[in-house]
């Protein structure tokens, strides 16, 4: 069954010209712009898709925002991740309920907010403070605040180390994410797994490299956004693309295992036999 708006709550406001609004209902609010005012009140207790019309007669649709309207509204400090790699970061790093991961560079938090939604357990390290007052208040913003408990932002420098061990994950989103792979490897359980948001490609590269022996399947992508046209039979696509944003970097980190993994059998066989 639907649900009626309530005071407190974040809403989409979509005009005419499918410009987007983001607002925080409050009793005896008000929404302004240049096509008059809408009263909060009249929101509240409305259902999604409801049509308003402002004190100058234009008309606004009035919806929830899903979590890629919020990231791309939301209060920042930081540049964001885009929504086109929000979803494929979430996917090869394999962020699932209950993983432990530990991300550093947690600027607005639109990343943050990303996994959690997949329900990891998260800590966090950003050198600024208001970065990370700025990525806790908009996860408790849109998750509420039941979601803090899976979420802990230490104002720390993760090119000094990483307190903790047996994440099963990290996620490395800062200017030099190869100086924080060594203390990764100590952070991370066997088998867990890296993943590297770099702007530039000789970035990624300076992480492949400092990658040893002890990583395996690393692989380095970008993603690609183009929407179509579509209005009746006339489809093409759209003029303007989202082409390169960042270079994605995932590795599986195995420790000693590769040790194993890599010895001879030939040679295993020689020794026992001699014995």
């Amino acid at each position: 069954m639907a649900r009626a708006f309530a005071v407190g709550e974040k809403v989409l406001i979509l005009d005419s010209k499918k410009r987007r609004y983001l607002a925080t209902l409050s009793e005896g609010g008000q929404f302004h712009s240049h096509s008059g005012v809408l009263e909060h009140n009249d929101i509240v207790g409305s259902q999604e898709g409801t049509v308003l019309t402002s004190t100058k007669g234009a008309h606004y649709s009035i919806l929830r925002p899903t979590l890629e309207d919020f990231v791309l509204e939301m209060p920042r400090g930081a540049q964001v991740i885009y929504p086109k790699d929000l979803a494929p970061i979430c996917m090869i790093g394999d962020i699932g309920p209950g993983m432990k991961v530990f991300e550093t560079g947690v600027g607005s938090g639109a990343l943050s907010m990303t996994m959690l939604r997949y329900g990891a357990i998260i800590t966090g390290y950003d050198i600024r403070e208001d970065f990370a007052n700025r990525a806790t208040s908009n996860v408790r913003s849109f998750l509420g605040e039941a979601a803090l408990e899976r979420y802990s932002v230490e104002i720390r420098d993760s090119y000094e180390g990483i307190d903790g061990s047996d994440y099963d994950r990290v996620v490395l989103d800062l200017p030099e994410p190869w100086n924080v792979v060594p203390h990764a490897e100590k952070a991370l359980r066997t088998g867990g797994l890296l993943v590297a948001y770099t702007p530039s490609i000789t970035q990624a590269v300076q992480v492949r490299k400092a990658m040893g022996d002890a990583w395996i399947e690393s692989r380095t992508l970008e993603v690609l956004h183009r929407s179509w046209h579509i209005e009746g039979m006339a489809v093409r696509p759209d003029h303007r693309m989202v082409a390169h944003t960042a270079f994605l970097t995932v590795s599986r980190f195995i420790g000693h295992a590769m040790k194993i993994e890599t010895q001879d059998p030939q040679a295993t066989s020689v020794a026992e036999e001699s014995e």
